[in-house]
């Protein structure tokens, strides 16, 4: 049960992206289509995964252990960079089409501040190594969850009547604040 109360809180309660403002340039940069948005997801949350249980091995490990515990940011920095390099490599290979659609979004995933603020959640929250990676994926999935959201908006909103000065960036910024709002009224269901 604790479990499951960890992935929704990451997916819906502690949303990433509309709870704690983390990952926003993906997240306005890519919501412009769905299919893209769903892309950027899958690799946000696969990426997520790889990367708690890499940096939750490392921490426990070998710096707790070493007493190495300061050098944490310079390892996940440097751990979260080598792993969106490969999953760069593979979408570049495997998923031409997704690779372009992604563009500059899909390397900014190295810099992506939900990805590092997963893994020192993680070491703060300090959850055990099964409890770290259902963390992720409830992360990753909520950080699915609002760009789809968001970017069925946006595709409405490529239709709709749009006033000339609120057209682009303005809309965008109006849609996620409502949408961060709306994911407030789920603080307090579950405190994990």
């Amino acid at each position: 049960m604790k479990l499951l109360f960890i992935f929704l809180s990451a997916a819906v309660v502690n949303n990433f992206v509309l709870s704690y403002f983390l990952g926003i340039c993906p997240f306005l940069g890519v919501s412009r289509k769905i299919s893209s948005a769903l892309g950027m997801g899958a690799a946000v949350t696969f990426v997520m995964s790889l990367t708690v249980v890499s940096t939750w091995t490392i921490y426990h490990k070998v710096l707790i252990p070493f007493e190495l515990q300061y050098l944490q940011y310079v390892v996940f920095i440097l751990v979260i960079a080598s792993l969106v390099q490969i999953v760069e490599m593979f979408v570049k290979k495997s998923y031409p089409a997704l690779y372009r659609a992604l563009g500059i979004y899909l390397p900014l995933i190295t810099t992506n501040c939900a990805i590092l603020g997963l893994a020192l959640f993680m070491v703060l929250k300090e959850y055990s190594f099964i409890e770290s990676v259902v963390f992720a994926v409830g992360a990753g999935g909520g950080f699915t969850l609002a760009l789809l959201i968001m970017s069925g908006i946006r595709e409405d909103l490529d239709l709709a009547d749009v006033p000339g000065p609120l057209k682009g960036a303005g809309i965008a910024l109006i849609i996620a604040g409502l949408l961060a709002l709306s994911f407030m009224g789920f603080s307090g269901l579950i405190s994990i």
